[in-house]
């Protein structure tokens, strides 16, 4: 359906709310894979989402009707494949930016793809992409954010925080939609027009830990050391002994 909610030129203008679903980004896929077109800007959002996913396949847990579990569709047919992750920054700093007036201090972007309140996850990304040869066909972004949820399972509960548990209040779900849906926008479209030529330095200024002395672990051995930089296909760069070595996803991990 049309959205007239958001003041957006195309993100979340047609706009599909489901109540229950496995996944957003599986629901879209379906949709991707059929005859008729998906709209550039395409949101979908689920009051649950009993199967939703992280990076690599991690599963997200969310509270139905309480947490915004939405996917958007894109085509950045201008983005070349080996610069895929400025699409996962630009996303990053769009929902950075979209929390921080509500939540303010203490907000950052964890590297490779979650939002983080201190030392706790508040929300997710996962961005899979659609490849056609050498060029991208279309992206599907998903992100869960924990807004209304004010118990988790036991699990869970030291490591992720809601808005409500910050704000101590109930958030408008719809509302945040259209702030998130309007900061994506406005990344996305100066991604589009290389204007954003400090990209990398605004993902960086706002990295969890960036600069930090840290523990973390690679091939279950545990070593300190400081986040300097990210490269050009997304692998976070650590300073340790003196010698940088860039690390991709899922080889290395942070010890809180």
């Amino acid at each position: 359906m049309q959205n007239n909610t958001f003041s957006t030129l195309f993100i979340g203008r047609n706009f599909i709310k489901l109540s229950s679903v496995d996944s957003t980004n599986n629901y879209l896929k379906v949709l991707l894979s059929k005859s008729e077109p998906v709209p550039d800007g395409t949101v979908i959002m689920a009051d649950e989402q009993y199967a939703g996913r992280g990076q690599q396949e991690n599963t997200w847990h969310a509270a139905p009707g309480q947490n915004l579990t939405i996917s958007l569709h894109l085509k950045p047919s201008f983005l070349a494949i080996k610069n895929q992750f400025k699409l996962n920054m630009a996303v990053s700093i769009a929902l950075n930016d979209a929390l921080l007036p509500l939540v303010g201090e203490g907000l950052r972007i964890k590297w490779p793809n979650d939002i983080y309140y201190l030392d706790r996850k508040l929300g997710g990304i996962l961005i899979e992409n659609i490849l056609s040869g050498q060029h991208y066909k279309s992206s599907i972004i998903g992100i869960g954010l924990n807004v209304n949820q004010q118990q988790f399972q036991p699990s869970l509960k030291d490591r992720a925080i809601s808005i409500h548990q910050i704000l101590h209040k109930d958030v408008n779900l719809d509302e945040l939609l259209a702030v998130i849906c309007s900061q994506i926008e406005s990344q996305y479209l100066k991604l589009k027009s290389n204007s954003n030529l400090l990209l990398t330095q605004e993902y960086l200024k706002r990295l969890y830990r960036y600069g930090k002395l840290s523990s973390f672990r690679h091939n279950g051995q545990v070593f300190e050391g400081s986040i300097t930089g990210i490269n050009e296909p997304g692998m976070l760069i650590i300073e340790s002994e003196g010698k940088e070595q860039a690390y991709n996803f899922k080889e290395v991990e942070f010890i809180n």
